[in-house]
């Protein structure tokens, strides 16, 4: 019996999602929970299982084509029209039957990654997979990896939609082109200096010696149209909606971490230690979640719709990580229960995820603080815009050595300067320098957290 399969709601209330790449062709044969299909939303990528057992007659949809939420996505010649019982519980509870015709399949039961997936072989030419492509990639069968390059298989190189439509632009095959991050995402600037590479290699070719090869990526194009979609257009959308609603207000304060950095290299030191990496990032995590204990009112949301102050009892700790497919703000739930170690650990996992694009749409949204990290840039200092619906954001910059007042005298000390912006409707001046000095000199002494309850 012919079977449609509608995009189903990805969770959020996301209206649309992006297809990245079909894990299926018409004429597969697939089983109850296979992946199918990759599709991008605004905050995250996810896999698609299947709710049915059969054959696939249609797919109704491109790589790189954006859907509704509700439309035919594919077809299957399946036995009987109704969905077979997933293979485990649902995370989430689908909708009534009577409400909605196709279920929620987020967290529907999906198999095993790999798991009844079709390989795909190697475009002629390609690279066979390196060690990193480990973190993006499915794995082959042992004997696939070590295999002749002509019969290696391996999943379509990953890539964001943006970059796959400036590869089409510049006639780039991207299973030629290696991945320079840590990620395994081919970026923008892998697909650019590929394509400049391949221009100097034919200017050689085709002019005399003395005339240099032009090797810069700006070479082309004058204008690059890049449509705004997914992560990009879910952050600008929600960064104009927080700069026109919350009335922000930055202050900046610079302190003295040689302590912290002394911490840091002791606990690095330690074998016992030698798997969780410690960084400053997770000691200001951790001052962060005891300060807004003694300043709920930075720990706090705005609510317009009933007129009040809605003051949270826990912290989820909204870690803002840079991706290549734009700026992403997950949380760490209940971050104020966790030890310095059990922090470092999650913040390693969530910067991880966000990178490889596959944080739960849940993690991105519910924060009620965050925390960016503007130094791992070589910048000092910064005015932040708050994450919609939270009270503060707080900017780490650079850390520095520089001649600075210690005990009476002049001496090389680690200095950083804290950028704390919060809203000031719900946070005066003096709660928020309050706050902002309580973090700062547990960051200074950070003994002076035994202190703290």
């Amino acid at each position: 019996m012919a079977t449609d399969f509608h995009l189903p709601d990805l969770g959020e209330g996301l209206p649309e999602a992006e297809l990245v790449q079909w894990l299926v062709a018409e004429g597969d044969t697939v089983t109850l929970n296979q992946t199918i299909a990759e599709v991008e939303t605004a905050k995250a990528i996810v896999e698609l299982p299947s709710p049915y057992a059969g054959v696939v007659t249609a797919l109704h949809a491109s790589a790189g084509d954006v859907i509704e939420v509700g439309s035919v996505l594919i077809s299957f010649d399946v036995d009987g029209a109704e969905p077979e019982a997933p293979t485990e519980p649902a995370a989430q509870v689908a909708e009534p039957a009577e409400e909605r015709a196709q279920p929620n399949l987020v967290g529907y039961g999906a198999a095993p990654r790999g798991a009844g997936r079709p390989q795909r072989r190697v475009r002629s030419g390609a690279r066979p997979p390196a060690a990193s492509d480990t973190a993006v990639l499915e794995a082959a069968p042992h004997d696939a990896i070590h295999a002749e390059p002509a019969d290696v298989l391996r999943e379509r190189p990953r890539s964001t939609p943006p970059v796959r439509k400036l590869a089409k632009e510049l006639g780039v095959d991207l299973a030629l082109v290696e991945a320079s991050g840590v990620t395994g995402l081919i970026s923008r600037t892998d697909i650019e200096t590929y394509a400049a590479g391949i221009r100097a290699r034919e200017s050689s070719a085709s002019v005399p010696a003395t005339a240099p090869a032009s090797t810069t990526p700006m070479d082309g194009e004058r204008v690059i149209r890049i449509p705004v979609r997914g992560v990009r257009k879910h952050t600008a959308d929600a960064m104009v909606r927080s700069a026109f609603t919350a009335p922000h207000v930055t202050t900046f304060h610079t302190v003295d971490v040689t302590a912290t950095s002394e911490l840091i290299a002791s606990l690095r030191s330690d074998r016992s230690l030698a798997d969780h990496r410690i960084g400053v990032m997770a000691v200001a995590a951790k001052a962060v979640c005891l300060a807004l204990i003694r300043h709920p009112e930075l720990n706090s949301r705005w609510d317009a719709e009933n007129g009040e102050i809605l003051q949270h009892r826990y912290v989820n700790l909204g870690i803002a990580a840079a991706t290549s497919r734009g700026l992403v703000v997950p949380n760490i739930s209940d971050a104020e229960q966790l030890t310095l170690v059990e922090l470092a650990d999650a913040i390693g996992q969530l910067a991880e995820t966000a990178r490889a694009g596959k944080t739960a749409p849940g993690q991105m949204s519910g924060g009620t603080f965050s925390i960016t990290n503007v130094g791992v840039f070589g910048v000092d200092a910064g005015t932040p815009i708050l994450n919609p619906g939270e009270a503060g954001i707080l900017a780490l910059g650079a850390v520095r050595r520089q001649p600075w007042e210690h005990r009476g005298e002049i001496a090389l000390r680690d200095v950083m300067t804290l950028s704390l912006s919060f809203d000031h409707r719900l946070v005066d001046g003096e709660q928020g320098a309050r706050f902002l000095r309580d973090v700062a000199d547990i960051l200074r002494e950070p003994g002076r957290a035994m202190l703290l309850r």
